[in-house]
């Protein structure tokens, strides 16, 4: 494959790369083909304990994929970042959708969790920067803090803690407490 002179990758050259070393899972920013953070326990307790949640929660209303990237635009360039977890209801669903392919479409709900090295403030522009694509929700979830902060189009973001109840009208089905998310994911509390 020939790359632009200027090592930029385009949309198709980084779709069409092979897939890389190991567990290593790519995002294409700025034209560059950049690693993400390879998970770590928590991380990776909770993707699952959200992944059940939502699965049984929303009953069919739509799709929920754990790191499935999405060819979004960010800043006017092509952007494919890989969430930890998204999902897409039935109606944003594209029929011509390829199942091996990226999601060609923004998800309604996409969700970031902090991995160790990243800041709340990195993840906090990086949800900025999904909504500003046209995904409709972005929550980042922190494990260290035990909360999840949700981020809106049109409203300022929210975070959530303990026994506070995530409900949102844009997930009518939804309903839960961080505390049940972190307990289900078997997260400790921190005695420190």
């Amino acid at each position: 494959m020939i790359l632009q002179a200027n090592n930029q990758l385009t949309l198709h050259e980084f779709l069409n790369l092979p897939p890389g070393e190991g567990d290593i899972t790519y995002e294409l920013v700025d034209g560059q083909r950049i690693p993400k953070m390879s998970p770590k326990k928590f991380h990776s307790k909770l993707t699952r304990a959200l992944l059940n949640l939502i699965q049984l929660l929303c009953d069919g209303k739509g799709e929920v994929c754990p790191e499935l990237a999405i060819a979004l635009t960010r800043r006017g360039r092509d952007w494919v970042p890989t969430p930890d977890l998204l999902y897409i209801s039935n109606e944003r669903l594209p029929s011509d959708w390829e199942e091996e392919g990226a999601c060609s479409v923004p998800p309604d709900l996409v969700i970031e969790i902090i991995s160790p090295g990243q800041t709340f403030g990195q993840m906090a522009a990086k949800a900025k920067d999904y909504l500003d694509a046209k995904v409709l929700r972005v929550w980042v979830v922190d494990s260290k803090a035990r909360s999840i902060t949700v981020f809106y189009l049109d409203a300022a973001p929210q975070t959530y803690m303990g026994d506070d109840i995530i409900t949102d009208s844009l997930f009518e089905w939804l309903e839960f407490t961080v505390e049940q998310l972190f307990q289900q994911a078997k997260i400790p509390l921190d005695k420190s």
